[in-house]
């Protein structure tokens, strides 16, 4: 599984995403840029250009036509695909940390950064699709209590809104921008840095610091005491180092996790002392199955292909490779066939 070395930016990745074909992989950076590229020979396809901040997130659209994108200058981007055109920018008073597209690409949701007395929100935007002017307002604003959410995704038929936050807490907020679901307990200990939505977005995986990422379902569960909740931890995976990035590979019962030890300590410590592999967990028996080589710092993100073959990375030594797998993975029974007994 050698890797292709992309290299298109000049300081750390902070997000990479794939399309819904898995043919283009974009990639932003703390260097202003967003590049675009063929996902299976790793060229250079273009760039946007308009920021003047780190661009700490970016998502597609489900037919590849729009990508949208935060920055810490406080804009968020509305970019044509095909065009690199900017086709709408919104102002904010903060930076923008997260972005992602609502499963029917009719709206969009911001994450923005809590600071100089600005409290932090999340704000919902309708996007227009016929050519007409996108609205300036939000739809409705998501004010955060307690600690500032620094991740956000829409869970199954845009139903709901599941934002991770500062303290390691996850909440579920309604269409009104109300709050639906406050577990009593706090999702991890530590401040939340990732959270990525299965396809069918009745699940999702969340990363932490606290050196764990833990799958939750979104929906009605009744414990055993007969208390209904609607985030339900489904399996968790602990390790040895802070994780940045979890993503869930799609088809096959393996979740993939990346971090390492902070990009200011890294020039005092080995590649290996450091942690900066990617791990492979088993999605159901929680049991680390591999490791793969990272990058030579830590590593910030992880997207893997929607159709099964392959993975990329984004590291804080501002490449991105991309991993295709091997047959005999794609073939492998590590746990034998199991199959169902007569």
């Amino acid at each position: 599984m050698r890797p292709i070395l992309l290299s298109g930016h000049e300081r750390s990745l902070t997000q990479i995403k794939y399309n819904a074909e898995g043919d283009l992989l974009f990639s932003a950076s703390k260097d202003h840029v967003v590049n675009v590229w063929h996902s299976h020979n790793g060229e250079r396809l273009g760039t946007y250009h308009g920021h003047n901040g780190s661009v700490w997130s970016l998502d597609v659209d489900s037919t590849s036509t729009f990508l949208v994108t935060g920055s810490a200058d406080n804009q968020m981007r509305l970019w044509n695909v095909r065009t690199g055109e900017c086709v709408k920018t919104w102002e904010f008073t903060t930076a923008v940390k997260r972005v992602q597209w609502s499963e029917d690409d009719s709206k969009i949701l911001a994450v923005t950064e809590q600071r100089m007395g600005y409290q932090g929100a999340v704000r919902v935007f309708e996007i227009k699709r016929d050519g007409s002017p996108q609205s300036d307002e939000p739809l409705f604003t998501i004010s955060p209590r307690g600690k500032k959410a620094t991740v956000a995704a829409w869970t199954a038929l845009d139903r709901y809104i599941v934002t991770g936050h500062e303290d390691g807490r996850l909440n579920l907020w309604d269409m009104d921008g109300e709050l639906f679901w406050e577990p009593e307990e706090r999702a991890h200990t530590e401040l939340i840095t990732d959270l990525q939505v299965s396809d069918d977005g009745t699940y999702f995986i969340t990363s932490s610091k606290d050196k764990s990422a833990k799958i939750w379902s979104v929906g009605p569960d009744k414990s055993s005491s007969d208390d209904e909740s609607y985030l339900t931890l489904i399996k968790t995976f602990s390790g040895d180092t802070p994780l940045n990035s979890a993503s869930i590979v799609p088809g096959k019962p393996y979740v993939l996790v990346g971090g390492g030890q902070e990009a200011m300590s890294v020039t005092t410590t080995s590649a290996r002392q450091g942690h900066f592999e990617i791990k492979v967990w088993h999605r159901v028996f929680e049991e680390e199955v591999a490791r793969v080589k990272g990058g030579f710092g830590p590593c910030n993100t992880i997207a893997a292909h929607p159709l099964l073959k392959g993975y990329s990375i984004g590291g804080e030594d501002g490449y991105v490779r991309v991993h295709h797998f091997d047959d005999d993975f794609l073939l492998a029974k590590p746990y034998g066939a199991l199959e169902p007994e007569d």
